[in-house]
């Protein structure tokens, strides 16, 4: 029997995990170089790296270039969206450095994101906040950029999909809604938009999100 052929495209390895810091106190030294010799040693081919802010597509980009397998989005996640207002340099600034390493490091990104909606954590940032810089980056960075999306959704559903059904231009090669958590009907509306559908432990947290998870179409 060959060996299954896996690509991550959800890794968070500029998490301070990796650098061994667990909510600021260092608990072992750092172990990313072991963790990714693992991954090569059981099977995955590539690993998609996920960007959510500025700082992390600068530091997402400088570990991509050191391995021919490692790759990057560009985006900003939900939550983090304050930062476009609350950059130093204003908005316009911070949404054209984003601009400038995509169009710089086309051989490394390969999808804009982790951007979307989270309305489960809106404590971070408002969902007004999410909704408008949401619709800019789509704008922005997805519409010139003939790449896939790496979208977040969670508790948004219905305002993810009303969104993306009035930019359908700006994704013409498709994406990922990732930790999805909708209904069944919600699923099947982004499967319709042409998207598949990413699971992770927010899929699985009630009995009717894991009926949901079940009708997913394998090729989806």
């Amino acid at each position: 029997m060959s060996q299954l052929r896996l690509i991550d495209i959800g890794a968070n390895l500029t998490d301070d995990m990796y650098q061994g810091m667990y909510n600021g106190s260092k608990k072992h030294e750092p172990d990313l170089d072991r963790v990714l010799e693992r991954s090569w040693k059981t099977g995955l081919e590539k690993i998609i790296i996920t960007a959510g802010n500025l700082e992390d597509v600068r530091a997402s980009l400088e570990l991509a270039r050191t391995d021919d397998r490692l790759f990057t989005t560009v985006g900003v996640h939900p939550t983090r969206c304050n930062e476009f207002s609350e950059s130093p340099e204003g908005r316009e600034k911070y949404l054209a450095e984003l601009k400038s390493l995509l169009a710089g490091n086309k051989d490394k990104v390969v999808a804009i994101g982790e951007f979307g909606l989270d309305y489960d954590r809106t404590k971070f940032c408002e969902v007004d906040v999410q909704k408008e810089y949401f619709q800019l980056q789509l704008k922005e960075l997805a519409l010139n950029s003939d790449l896939p999306l790496f979208l977040h959704c969670r508790a948004a559903a219905t305002d993810l999909h009303s969104i993306l059904s009035s930019d359908r231009k700006c994704f013409p090669r498709g994406g990922v809604v990732h930790s999805f958590d909708g209904t069944m009907e919600e699923m099947q509306q982004f499967i319709e938009l042409g998207l598949h559908i990413g699971i992770n432990g927010c899929s699985l947290k009630t009995e009717e999100c894991l009926e949901v998870i079940k009708e997913i179409p394998n090729d989806k």
